[in-house]
């Protein structure tokens, strides 16, 4: 499977969306679905979601 075939059809429920936060702020986060990431504007920080699966650990984030 390659990285772009991962990416095509994974969504995140807006329920679990609405109750994330950022493990740094505490803060909302914002759903990019072309990059599959949760974003924290608060933290500069971008999570990715592997296999539809949210990974928010600082360590396996980028800086924005």
């Amino acid at each position: 499977m390659t990285a772009q075939t991962a990416r095509e059809g994974v969504t995140i429920d807006p329920w679990l969306l609405s109750i994330l936060v950022c493990p740094v702020t505490r803060t909302p986060l914002d759903y990019d679905e072309g990059g599959q990431e949760l974003i924290s504007t608060a933290a500069g920080l971008a999570f990715p979601i592997r296999r539809g699966v949210p990974v928010l650990l600082v360590e396996a984030a980028r800086a924005l």
